[in-house]
């Protein structure tokens, strides 16, 4: 099966075919980083690192390219009121590189953690300055931009198809011009591409129209042509930033270059909590470093891939939780099945290798079929958690050999750990620290406790190791513990 996108221009799935054969470039807006990762910005980020994998198992040389906003991106999106940044290094009392350093640092962090490969290039649209420059230039000089008191703003007016991607066309918007007014702008809808700095202002560089710093939209346009040409494969980003970002990403690149700015556009929607959007004066905003304190990064992975990119996942505590109990059974059968291969042991059921091979081919078949279907994240996962279900339900019955259960492993390494990304790591299942002779103690005493019928010491055992981030099972085969949640 072709691998197929849900264009957000075309507004229908495509078979996708790159610009160049075997080759992907594909742009991701990364964050503004004036605050802490939020869970919106993982089900973004994870979204497009499932993509980027998904692609490159499939053959494709993919070149991944996520921006840095570091500068220029306003409080308001109207091209009003004061750099994010800027503001909050103006609360924090601190200069504003301090910010960018302190929440990129934190950013990356977090997105390690929940076990995302980085993009190919991360760029910074403070080391992009004299490019951007150059672009308002040549936009200037085509009459499609106006400058006016040192600020440049690009006239849509000058570019008809300005609101195709959004399907706000331009004919109602000029019905709003009316009641907002004009201000300094031919057109109320026209937005900056360079911005007048006050004294203040402490994030400027000199131009030709004087002392400022870029509007936000400029910085993707050009630092995604520059990085991967003039038109490219991929662009991707949140809902939110459909417009105007996008659109106007759209409306400068194709006027400065001439031809289509990106064939294919893809928009993951947001995050609710509670049913609620997510916001921090609303008390609901997730951080990324807060989930990651309560829930390994498997589970939060589960839980946002577990719905469509394109529709809007809620968090709850027991949507997570179920998230978590549906991995358990993942990383039991994971467990298993290394145990069984340590073993060495031949098959004593020929028939059930035999199955499991099956059902294993049939899995691969049918969890890159969902993938290659707009990536569908949560038909893949039910193909994997379909998968451990038939494989429990024979070696339960029968005693598989070494080889088939490596096969299995195989399975899930390729699908459930390098694609999807959510199969537990070896090393999360053992301390750190060399903690197995006490735990055999432990272990041994628990038993011990439950012959003499004090359960309610074997209990609380349990209890206790679980407060302390260890799961210890029950099972017919013996006791088995792990690092858990």
């Amino acid at each position: 099966m072709a691998f197929v996108i849900y264009n957000s221009m075309t507004r229908q799935k495509e078979e996708f075919i790159p610009r160049e054969p075997g080759k992907v470039g594909m742009y991701v807006c990364g964050p503004t980083v004036y605050g802490p990762p939020h869970l919106g910005h993982a089900k973004s980020y994870i979204t497009f690192d499932v993509l980027a994998k998904h692609l490159r198992r499939s053959g494709y040389k993919v070149r991944y390219v996520q921006n840095i906003t570091d500068v220029g991106h306003l409080t308001d999106d109207a091209d009003s009121g004061e750099d994010k940044i800027q503001k909050q290094a103006r609360i924090d009392k601190v200069h504003p590189w301090e910010i960018v350093d302190k929440w990129t640092r934190q950013y990356m962090n977090d997105m390690e953690k929940l076990k995302l490969a980085h993009p190919n290039f991360y760029v910074r649209a403070s080391q992009h300055i004299p490019e951007q420059i150059e672009a308002i230039e040549e936009l200037v000089q085509k009459n499609h931009a106006y400058v006016v008191d040192g600020n440049v703003y690009f006239d849509v007016e000058s570019f008809p198809e300005y609101g195709k991607l959004s399907g706000r066309r331009l004919e109602d918007q000029k019905e709003a011009v009316r009641v907002e007014g004009r201000g300094e702008k031919r057109n109320p809808k026209d937005f900056a591409l360079w911005k007048k700095a006050e004294e203040s202002h402490i994030l400027k560089w000199n131009s030709p129209w004087g002392v400022g710093y870029p509007g936000w939209h400029i910085e993707c346009s050009v630092m995604a042509n520059k990085y991967l040409g003039v038109s490219f494969d991929i662009h991707g980003g949140g809902l939110e930033n459909k417009f105007p970002h996008h659109e106007c990403e759209i409306a400068q690149s194709e006027c400065v270059h001439e031809k289509p700015f990106c064939r294919y556009w893809m928009h993951n929607n947001m995050v609710t909590v509670d049913g609620i959007k997510m916001g921090k004066s609303l008390g609901n905003f997730k951080t990324c470093e807060d989930l990651l304190s309560k829930h390994t990064p498997e589970a939060i992975r589960v839980f946002l891939l577990s719905t469509h990119y394109r529709s809007p996942s809620n968090y709850t505590e027991e949507a997570i939780e179920a998230a978590a109990v549906g991995l358990s059974r993942l990383s039991q059968l994971y467990q298993a099945l290394n145990e069984i291969t340590s073993a060495g042991e031949a098959s004593k059921s020929p028939m059930a290798d035999e199955q499991i091979l099956k059902i294993c081919e049939k899995a691969e078949s049918e969890i890159c079929e969902r993938l290659n279907d707009d990536l569908d994240t949560p038909g893949a996962i039910a193909k994997i958690y379909g998968l451990v279900s038939d494989v429990n339900r024979i070696i339960a019955a029968d005693k598989i050999s070494s080889a088939t259960a490596n096969k299995v492993i195989e399975t899930l390494k390729n699908w459930a750990g390098d694609i999807l990304g959510i199969l537990p790591d070896s090393e999360n299942n053992k301390s750190d620290l060399n903690i197995e002779p006490l735990m055999d103690l432990v272990i041994d005493f628990r038993a011990n406790m439950k012959s003499q019928k004090r359960y309610d010491v074997a209990d609380s055992i349990r209890d206790k190791l679980k407060e302390a981030g260890i799961v210890i099972e029950d099972t017919k085969s013996g006791v088995r513990w792990k690092k858990g949640q």
